[in-house]
């Protein structure tokens, strides 16, 4: 299998690199860091993703800004950018209807382009995914510490011949990884972009927060996140799915952040990825009208039990705050609630602050995994 690879121009004029490969209906993958198109398709940490993904579909990939053969020197690295550099991609591909696969820090990219373009995203995958950045999920002195470090280390280590540096990061990364892939890895980090890049990569990533934006996803979406990884931890991949309205939700067995060749949890993915995307059902079906997959788990999970947590919430919540809530917990905005139940804005503004101060919450989102947690929003959270 070959790939092509192109250039394309963004409107900031940043030369963005992009691959296809394959075969069938569009798979565009979000660009995250640490990558570059033509390492990783030689890579034995990426290959078999790009090598199996496009025996299923057409995927078309790219080099983000900053990053691998796309143009380093840019003048703005910021999240709107990197949205930008996607529609660019997409635009120049001249895709109207594709699947959207968002991995890590691009998870947060695919949502934005999402609700963007709802028109043209038949299916959102989001695997090892974040909604908060580090520094966004109230983090400690010792948290925000150790943020501060990770991307000076970056800062003074990456250039250098010697891994030692890069290494910690790869240990974080794939820890059950094999020396070739290690090896491997320890050399993506320093081929894919400068020292200084990365830590403006860094900087970027704690302090993105896409709570908000995943509550307005009206596309159908799976959530898949390794349970037992510790660069993005298992809660994120979670609330993702909580706050994405009818999110599909998968765990998976692994410990990397990148799924790797030799483990169960890779054929799992690919499994779940093909039967979520049915390309032959995908012009005839409207979005709304597609089931949630038997195999996958479906969001919300929770160790507390969703009767007991409404139970909780209909003893402080008047019929009212739950006919709100049960709208909130849907995606609905103030002012589609006010329309729905014929209110002003004024008064659902009100009464979403007793909601939140009764719930004990403080944004949107936060009130939105709580309620979903107690059968809000799927249909359980209404009294009959």
């Amino acid at each position: 299998m070959e790939q092509s690879i192109h250039f394309c121009l963004t409107p900031d004029h940043v030369n963005l690199a992009y691959a296809m490969t394959g075969q069938g209906y569009p798979l565009v993958k979000a660009a995250n860091w640490l990558s570059h198109l033509e390492f990783d398709w030689q890579s034995p940490v990426w290959r078999h993703w790009w090598e199996e993904l496009s025996k299923r579909f057409t995927v078309v990939r790219y080099d983000e800004r900053g990053c691998g053969l796309s143009d380093w020197n840019v003048p703005n690295f910021s999240f709107d950018a990197w949205v930008q550099d996607l529609e660019t991609v997409i635009n120049t591909v001249k895709l109207e209807r594709f699947a959207l696969l968002g991995i890590s820090q691009g998870a947060g990219v695919a949502i934005a382009y999402a609700v963007k373009h709802p028109e043209k995203v038949s299916h959102l995958i989001l695997y090892g995914g974040y909604a908060q950045g580090r520094l966004k999920r109230n983090a400690t002195r010792e948290q925000v510490e150790e943020a501060e470090i990770r991307a000076k280390l970056v800062q003074l280590g990456w250039g250098r011949d010697n891994p030692a540096f890069r290494q910690l990061f790869t240990s974080l990364f794939i820890p059950e990884g094999t020396l070739e892939q290690l090896n491997a890895f320890n050399e993506l980090q320093k081929i894919s972009t400068s020292p200084d890049n990365a830590a403006k990569f860094i900087h970027l990533f704690n302090s993105t927060d896409v709570c908000d934006l995943a509550t307005q996803v009206t596309v159908p979406t799976l959530v898949l996140h390794a349970q037992h990884e510790v660069e993005i931890t298992f809660d994120q991949g979670r609330l993702l799915a909580a706050l994405i309205p009818n999110a599909q939700f998968v765990p998976l067995d692994s410990k990397n952040h990148i799924l790797l060749n030799h483990e169960p949890a890779w054929q799992r993915f690919l499994k779940e990825v093909q039967q979520f995307i049915q390309p032959d059902r995908v012009a005839s079906l409207n979005p709304a009208s597609i089931k949630p997959d038997e195999t996958a788990v479906v969001f919300p999970t929770t160790d507390v039990q969703p009767d007991s947590m409404r139970l909780e919430l209909t003893q402080v919540l008047t019929d009212r705050e739950q006919e709100i809530l049960e709208l909130i917990a849907q995606g609905l905005s103030n002012t589609q609630i006010s329309e729905q139940l014929v209110l002003s804005p004024k008064t659902v503004k009100n009464h979403i602050t007793h909601i939140f101060s009764k719930m004990q919450v403080k944004t949107r989102a936060e009130a939105i995994v709580k309620a979903r947690n107690a059968g809000f929003g799927t249909g359980m959270g209404l009294e009959s």
